[in-house]
């Protein structure tokens, strides 16, 4: 070993030690900041194991946007479809209510032209009671005042006449009655005004007066 050398290594100079200046040799300086062979940073191990990463989380979230409109746009349909159809039932139960409310006034007037008509039959009953009542006295008085009279006719011939004549006067009230309600079954005016009439026509004056035929 040289002790020159040795000497020189263990003298300090300070810090402007010729031996201490780096020199310009020629070779790169060591780079400090870069890591060793094999080894990388976490971000980066990251970036580079999960190049893709980014790409399939976008593909993703537009299937599930996708899918999510879809529903979105199902439930609107069938929400308007509900709607349409609540719609429609309220229609139908406007209908049906206003139905009832039209059959529930047709029963209203029903019933009143019913009452109406009832009332109607009821004194057209009763009138034709009484009238019915006096064309049955009217034939008994017919058959009285009849019968009262003495007939002194001695011919065969008129004598039948005068029988025939009898006897019809005596069933004229019934026959009257009978053929008036008959004709007039469609007109209760008209078999008023001609019961009214044979009240008048048909009075058993015999019976009334209290006369006979005499001989």
């Amino acid at each position: 070993m040289n002790a020159t050398r040795d000497d020189d290594a263990l003298n300090w100079a300070g810090d402007d030690d010729p031996t201490l200046a780096t020199g310009d040799n020629g070779k790169a300086a060591p780079n400090t900041t870069a890591l060793p062979e094999g080894w990388t940073l976490p971000h980066q191990t990251v970036s580079a194991n999960r190049p893709g990463a980014t790409g399939q989380t976008t593909d993703a979230d537009t299937t599930a946007a996708d899918t999510a409109a879809a529903d979105i746009t199902a439930a609107d349909i069938t929400a308007a479809d509900t709607t349409a159809a609540d719609i429609t039932a309220a229609d139908t139960a406007a209908a049906d209510i206003t139905a009832a409310d039209t059959a529930a006034a047709d029963g209203a007037a029903a019933d009143t032209a019913a009452a109406d008509g009832a009332a109607l039959s009821s004194a057209a009953l009763v009138g034709m009671g009484v009238l019915a009542g006096m064309y049955l006295l009217y034939t008994i008085g017919w058959f009285i005042g009849v019968a009262r009279i003495e007939n002194s006719v001695t011919d065969p011939v008129t004598e039948f006449m005068f029988s025939l004549g009898a006897w019809l006067a005596v069933g004229a009230p019934l026959a009257w009655f009978g053929a008036t309600y008959w004709l007039t079954m469609s007109r209760p005016r008209a078999r008023l005004i001609w019961l009214l009439i044979g009240v008048i026509v048909l009075a058993p004056l015999p019976f009334i007066s209290g006369s006979g035929a005499g001989s």
